[in-house]
């Protein structure tokens, strides 16, 4: 922006601010230029508040503790946007955002083809990261347990209702196992996170597929639900003897024990951001819509409850300001933000698809 001072016909003078758009302020005869300079910062001050923008989403807690610090630091380096995000859950991001109340959702399951035919709007996913979901429990004395996906889902199922369970002990030789009853913990809203875990329960487990299935509100035989990852994370914090589910860092956060989890391979993997990287090395193409699973995925080392999480962006803003600053902020999520994420142990886009995404950014409306 530029300010030009001018006089006009010898009697008055003319304050010109210049930013695409010429202003003309006008001061009498004998006025200051001091004066003229007041009034052009009020000026400024209200055009900056019109130009001030400030975007609302909702969804995944999956993604949440990345998607803070990122809108976080955009914000702080981009005076008078205002990034308001709600974490709650996959599900009320699907359906604020179809419905057209928020500037984008996010999602730690593809939305279906049925939901994006009713939603108001059009909307493309967007893949910001990797992550994994991880077994949590907490048994008092035992630090370490190993669980194969088909003694997962029996768990679940109310199949297996102690940690002493012969199937159990199997997995974990040496491991002495208490005779505690084992307490339940899933979510209790609609959830991403759910769908990754129940995605991959269905791959495993025939009885889990033909029965609760894949789903972000499965019907729970057994067990408890708290609300979001936080809620999981501190129900199974307070009961002994409990076993949850939460994506990776919600477990190092709280300082939960977590299981490793029998891939594909036949092999015990401990979640980690190789694992979570390996797992997406599985996807040689990338469909143009970014909707894929990861779980269960092939791979010596791939970590099999692994996703990529994804915001849900309008292809045409209703408002071109906010679309405008929308599509500088994923454009910066990808050249700038991917660098950020292992440090809170999600794992970055790989970069053949980073490469695409900031394509399909680019191409936003």
């Amino acid at each position: 922006m530029r300010l030009l001072l001018a006089k006009r016909n010898g009697d008055s003078n003319s304050v010109n601010i210049a930013d695409g758009e010429s202003i003309h302020l006008k001061f009498d005869k004998g006025e200051t230029v001091k004066k003229a300079l007041v009034a052009v910062g009020f000026l400024l001050l209200a055009l900056s508040a019109a130009q001030a923008q400030k975007l609302t989403g909702a969804g995944a807690t999956f993604p949440y503790p990345i998607y803070s610090k990122w809108f976080s630091e955009y914000a702080s380096a981009h005076p008078g946007v205002e990034v308001n995000y709600q974490s709650i859950g996959s599900g009320g991001g699907i359906r604020q955002v179809t419905a057209g109340l928020v500037d984008f959702g996010a999602s730690d399951m593809p939305v279906t083809d049925e939901q994006m035919a009713a939603s108001k709007i059009k909307f493309i996913h967007i893949p910001t990261v990797i992550g994994a979901v991880v077994p949590i429990f907490n048994v008092p004395g035992v630090s370490s347990v190993k669980f194969s996906g088909d003694v997962i889902a029996d768990i679940y199922l109310g199949k297996i209702a102690n940690w002493n369970d012969p199937r159990i002990a199997k997995d974990n030789p040496g491991v002495s196992l208490p005779t505690q009853k084992i307490i339940v913990v899933h979510r209790a809203d609609s959830s991403g996170t759910t769908f990754i875990f129940t995605d991959f329960l269905s791959k495993v487990s025939k009885e889990w597929s033909s029965g609760p299935g894949t789903g972000s509100t499965p019907f729970w035989p057994v067990g408890v639900g708290g609300k979001g990852n936080e809620g999981v994370a501190g129900l199974v914090r307070q009961l002994p003897g409990a076993i949850g589910y939460v994506e990776l860092i919600y477990a190092l956060q709280n300082k939960i024990n977590f299981g490793e989890v029998k891939n594909a391979a036949g092999n015990w993997i401990k979640a980690s951001i190789d694992g979570v990287t390996e797992a997406a090395a599985s996807v040689k193409q990338m469909p143009a819509d970014y909707r894929v699973s990861i779980t269960n995925a092939p791979g010596a080392n791939a970590y099999p409850i692994s996703s990529f999480t994804w915001l849900l962006v309008p292809l045409h803003a209703s408002d071109p300001a906010k679309g405008k600053v929308l599509k500088d902020l994923l454009s910066w999520i990808v050249k700038s933000g991917e660098g950020e994420v292992s440090a809170l142990s999600y794992a970055p886009l790989p970069q053949n698809v980073a490469d695409k995404v900031l394509k399909t950014v680019y191409s936003l409306q």
